[in-house]
């Protein structure tokens, strides 16, 4: 199990740093975590389990790291809210480019989990963030 999930999460990173065509895999991984932690603060907390359920284990463990559900889903429900709050987490990095990297991240997600799923998931967002994520 251990070495499936392990295997699994590089090639979700690797999957990612092609589209983004980023040197760094850690600064990669650093953006799909911030991300999905961004996308799991929005969902109700069944919503968020079964987004999580289609993940690799490790990046499982990284999207509920620190999760606090007593908080979420939080309040504020627009777009500029979440774009700073990623890009807080990501600015160091120099290749970073917005709006257009957030979308290469959901294009991935996209490929790699159920469309019933990115589905439900993208319903559940206020219209601002789902107009950041292309239908599958």
């Amino acid at each position: 199990v251990i070495d499936h999930t392990v295997q699994l999460t590089h090639e979700w990173i690797n999957a990612l740093k092609e589209r983004l065509d980023w040197a760094s895999p850690r600064d990669v991984l650093r953006l799909l975590r911030v991300t999905i932690t961004a996308v799991r603060d929005h969902l109700s907390h069944d919503e968020a389990a079964q987004f999580a359920s289609q993940m690799p284990l490790l990046i499982r463990g990284m999207y509920f790291e620190g999760w606090r559900p007593s908080t979420t889903p939080i309040a504020s429900r627009n777009a500029e809210d979440f774009l700073k709050r990623i890009e807080h987490d990501v600015a160091s990095v120099a290749e970073y480019d917005g709006r257009e990297d957030i979308s290469l991240v959901f294009q991935m997600l996209n490929g790699r989990l159920s469309k019933g799923e990115i589905a439900d998931v993208r319903a559940a967002l206020p219209k601002a963030i789902r107009d950041l994520w292309p239908e599958p």
